[in-house]
Order: structure tokens, then C-alpha cells, then sequence
């Protein structure tokens, strides 16, 4: 190679990061029976405004129909046994967590299957659920703030963070109630690629989100700090 030539680090480091490395991700939302509709669907309306540069498949416990908290059915495209291996891991809320944090079958396979992955993201509950697998041991957490005492139950070594919309702790992200997922989605997409694509896809779905991540009224009103 000459003196004059230069190489993308991208094209000979597979670790390479950033928004010009590799920027098609492969989202794998974990469904199960009892999920919440809008901590699924809500981020899934903004990554699916960039279908060129991220692809989301629906992982459940059989592929078909799983029932969400709401009782409307989605069909997973995969099952837990025959998921590939993921890159980006999304896991909601829902009442359904309190079964899956008991479930030790399920832990296991979430704990091998999503161990590996560039992120781990939860919304709401979700983080209860990473959690008791171990996914969220030495990692700052949040979580929904009305169920956030129960949340914080899991894990041997989580350090819970009472206020925030989400919390980004390397390659996990976990963020408060429901509606807060889409918030952290919109960073999340920052992160992985670049604020232009954010920007593209919550002009798409005109949503006003809120930037920061230690914004949290709803904090206060469940009693948690101050």
C-alpha cells in the first residue's frame, strides 16, 4: 500500500464502531405471553421508519401468535429455540414478567442467547426480566417507576437508578415506563447511527421525545426520590 492510500477501519476491524461501521442492525424483540403492546410497538414504529439500515424480527416462545397484556395477538416470526443469534436485543415489559422472572428456563436461554449481542435494551419491566437472567449485573438500571421497587428486587448487582427516562450503561440500555422505550429508542438510534437517522425517524412518527435522559417527573410522583 502506498503512502497515499488509506483503508476504512471498518473493512479490516470487525470491532470497528460508530455510525459509518457496519450500520445495518438486526433488532430481535423477545415476546412472550403477556407483553405490553406499546413497549414493543412503539419502538418498533421508529426502527421500522429506516427498514434500509435496521430489520426487526419478533422472537417468541413458539413461532405464531403470542398474547400481549392488551389481548391483542403478534405473530412471532421466530421461537426461542430457533432464533439466530442476535445483534441488537429488545426486551419489553408487560405483566407477563412476573412469570418469566421465576421462570428459570426461560433466564437460562435469554442469560446464553442474548449474552453475546452488540446491546441489550429493555423497556419498562424488561429490565426486571435482564436482570434476574444476570444480564444487568455490574450495569446501572432504570425501570417503570410505579413497579420500580419490585424491579429492583432482581439482580445481585444492579445499581437501580431511581431517576431516569433511560439509562445507557455500555451495551445496555433500560428505560423507564411504556412510553419511555420510544424515547430510549430514539437515542439508541443516535448512538448506533447517527443523529441524522434519529432525527429522520421521529420526524416521521412526529414525536416530540425528550433528549434527556435524567428527565423523570414521574420519579417524584411514585414516591421514589424527593
Amino acid at each position: 500500500m502506498t503512502d497515499d492510500e488509506t483503508t476504512d477501519p471498518a473493512a479490516t476491524d470487525p470491532e470497528a464502531t460508530g455510525p459509518d461501521a457496519n450500520p445495518a442492525r438486526r433488532v430481535s424483540v423477545v415476546l412472550f405471553d403477556g407483553f405490553e403492546l406499546l413497549d414493543v410497538f412503539g419502538p418498533v414504529e421508529l426502527l421500522g421508519t429506516v427498514p434500509d439500515l435496521v430489520t426487526v424480527e419478533l422472537v417468541g416462545p413458539r413461532e405464531g401468535l403470542v398474547r400481549s397484556s392488551q389481548g391483542t395477538e403478534v405473530v412471532a416470526t421466530s421461537s426461542y429455540a430457533s432464533a439466530a443469534g442476535p445483534d441488537v436485543v429488545l426486551v419489553p415489559g408487560g405483566a407477563g414478567t412476573r412469570a418469566l422472572v421465576e421462570d428459570d428456563g426461560f433466564l437460562g436461554w435469554l442469560a446464553q442467547w442474548a449474552g453475546g449481542a452488540r446491546v441489550v435494551t429493555s423497556v419498562c419491566t424488561g429490565s426486571a426480566v435482564l436482570a434476574a437472567a444476570g444480564l444487568l449485573d455490574g450495569y446501572r438500571a432504570t425501570s417503570n417507576k410505579r413497579a420500580f421497587r419490585w424491579a429492583a428486587e432482581h439482580g445481585t448487582a444492579v445499581e437501580w437508578v431511581a431517576r431516569a427516562r433511560w439509562v445507557e450503561d455500555r451495551d445496555r440500555w433500560t428505560s423507564s415506563g411504556v412510553a419511555a422505550g420510544m424515547d430510549m429508542t430514539a437515542a439508541l438510534l443516535a448512538h448506533l447511527l447517527g443523529p441524522e437517522v434519529a432525527d429522520l425517524a421521529t420526524t416521521a412518527a412526529e414525536l416530540d421525545v425528550h433528549r434527556d435522559p435524567a428527565w423523570d417527573p414521574f420519579a417524584r410522583v411514585h414516591g421514589l426520590v424527593e
